[in-house]
């Protein structure tokens, strides 16, 4: 299949690189000449912009980091609806505010483009290995049509109901994810401090009832975990800019609804420390930083 790929950033990247491992044709787009040609020695194509990158396609997916370049993406004057035919899927997976996924699918349907929002869970280690989970909101039709593209990305796909749901659904995971980290880092920095092993600690709350993924997948901890970005500077994983971003959307969402949420607000209280301390590229599993006077 012929797909329009924008967006080539840590999760991008490595999406579109499986697509083209499971034998699809890709033309990419992206303001980062390095991630582009990333994409060329994989075996895409380039576009010089969203409107090229959507005109042949039979399929087209996004990935982008907040809802403004979703939006310059897909309505500007050489956006996706300017270039893309009648009839062709969209399928966003940034994440984003409900309500802007609902805007963009409603001036893709204008134009009899069916629209998915499809953000995912994973994290980059997710992207690389092609295991993500994708949350779609769309309709049973467009979610059994999107299936096999997005089997080429992940192994979980869940029809969430209709568009913008995907977003709800991710926002409500991310709310969860940023305060479990939190927990675990305050956990783990204190077993530390009191003198045991941390691996040792690591493997304890493994098999006991504080498990999760910020314990078993990505410990904030250097060197309990050696693939987990704690283990290599914490870079090159989800970074706490995007998580304080993401912590954000959930807390505006709540507001909306009058939905109290106590833990989101302060932990994104504790990431937006984090992100003025300079820490905010790094994975947001260093907010385990703000928990000890030396480096984790």
């Amino acid at each position: 299949m012929n797909i329009g790929f924008i967006g080539l950033g840590n999760m991008g990247g490595p999406m579109a690189a499986n697509l083209l491992k499971a034998g699809h044709s890709l033309t990419v787009f992206d303001l980062s000449e390095t991630t582009l040609q990333a994409a060329v020695g994989a075996g895409a194509r380039t576009a010089v912009s969203p409107l090229e990158a959507a005109r042949d396609a039979e399929v087209v997916i996004t990935m982008l980091p907040a809802a403004a370049h979703v939006r310059a993406v897909y309505l500007n004057k050489d956006g996706v609806l300017a270039g893309v035919r009648p009839g062709v899927p969209l399928v966003d997976s940034s994440t984003i505010d409900p309500a802007t996924a609902r805007q963009i699918g409603e001036s893709a349907t204008a134009q009899g483009n069916p629209f998915a929002d499809a953000p995912v869970s994973g994290g980059t280690v997710g992207a690389q290995a092609g295991t993500l989970t994708f949350m779609v909101g769309a309709n049973a039709g467009l979610f059994e049509t999107l299936k096999p593209v997005l089997a080429g990305m992940g192994k979980n796909m869940v029809q969430c109901g209709e568009t913008g749901t995907g977003q709800i659904a991710k926002i409500c995971n991310n709310l969860l994810l940023g305060i479990s980290m939190i927990g675990v880092a305050e956990a783990m920095q204190l077993g530390a401090s009191l003198g045991i092993d941390p691996n040792k600690l690591a493997s304890i709350i493994n098999t006991s009832t504080g498990r999760c993924w910020s314990v078993d997948t990505c410990n904030p901890y250097p060197n309990v975990l050696p693939n987990a970005p704690s283990s290599r500077g914490y870079t090159g994983g989800f970074g706490a800019d995007l998580m304080l971003k993401d912590l954000g959307l959930a807390v505006d969402a709540a507001r909306q609804v009058k939905q109290p949420v106590l833990l989101g607000a302060l932990a994104q209280q504790l990431y937006q420390s984090m992100s003025m301390q300079g820490l905010g590229g790094l994975d947001f599993s260093a907010i385990i930083k703000l928990y000890s006077n030396e480096d984790a």
